[in-house]
């Protein structure tokens, strides 16, 4: 009888052993601030960032699997002028009252040599949902000099069109193409 109650357990314990490879990482929100560039008019790139985001982020390196879960507060742009990020945040741009977060999900991440190297996924933005490729530059992992935890951090970009998700106030003088770039820490739980 015992051999008969022992077996489901055995099953369960030898099904949920891989799940424990994955080291399991929030986004530190202190250390990762996604940054856009946009042309203005033909004259300058302008750049803008977002000051809240979080996350998790689960890395199986052996098995080479992953899954990243990005959120942005969008209402926390910051363009270095009060009235400019009041534009931006209105219905003309990122609409923050109807779309107060934009968000990155991933579950299939690209490996060499044991690093992530590119994350696809799903972006969305003002309520649209696109495929979405990162690159993802400078991986690396290691305990933290200062408060003596597991880190990792790398820098994630892309390039995307805002008219894809809706957002065309003032095409073409304010370009549609808009380069992401995501420097992004993260602490193992």
């Amino acid at each position: 009888m015992k051999s008969k109650s022992i077996a489901p357990l055995l099953l369960t314990f030898a099904l949920a052993t891989p799940a424990l490879a994955a080291d399991s990482y929030s986004i530190d929100s202190r250390h990762t601030f996604p940054v856009f560039e946009v042309n203005h008019l033909g004259f300058s790139t302008q750049r803008g960032r977002f000051n809240k985001t979080t996350g998790k982020i689960t890395l199986d390196a052996a098995a080479k699997k992953g899954r990243i879960e990005v959120s942005i507060d969008a209402a926390s742009i910051d363009m270095g002028l009060d009235d400019w990020d009041k534009h931006m945040k209105n219905e003309d741009f990122f609409h923050v009252e109807k779309h107060p977060t934009m968000t990155f999900v991933s579950e299939r991440l690209t490996f060499k040599g044991g690093k992530p190297v590119a994350a696809e996924g799903t972006f969305t933005l003002l309520g649209v949902a696109k495929p979405v490729k990162l690159a993802i530059a400078n991986f690396t992992c290691g305990v933290h000099p200062i408060n003596k935890k597991d880190v990792c951090g790398a820098e994630a970009s892309t390039t995307i069109k805002r008219s894809d998700f809706g957002m065309t106030k003032y095409l073409p003088g304010v370009g549609d193409e808009i380069r992401i770039v995501i420097p992004v820490e993260a602490f193992k739980d």
